[in-house]
């Protein structure tokens, strides 16, 4: 709960998922490249990443 209120005074949703959505792609083109050197622990960096961002979205999207 304390995320979502902090998800919703720190941006204004709507200014917020564009650029949330931008960070996701940027992060799913870091994983390909982790994926295409064989770096499992970039990988798992990238996933950990992709995680909590879906998360933001989520709560977002809830708001």
């Amino acid at each position: 709960m304390e995320d979502v209120i902090k998800a919703y005074k720190c941006r204004d949703p709507e200014e917020r998922i564009p650029v949330l959505r931008l960070e996701l792609d940027y992060e799913l083109a870091l994983l390909h490249e982790a994926m295409m050197e064989n770096s499992t622990h970039k990988i798992d960096q990238c996933k950990a990443r992709l995680e909590e961002l879906r998360k933001e979205m989520l709560m977002l999207e809830a708001l």
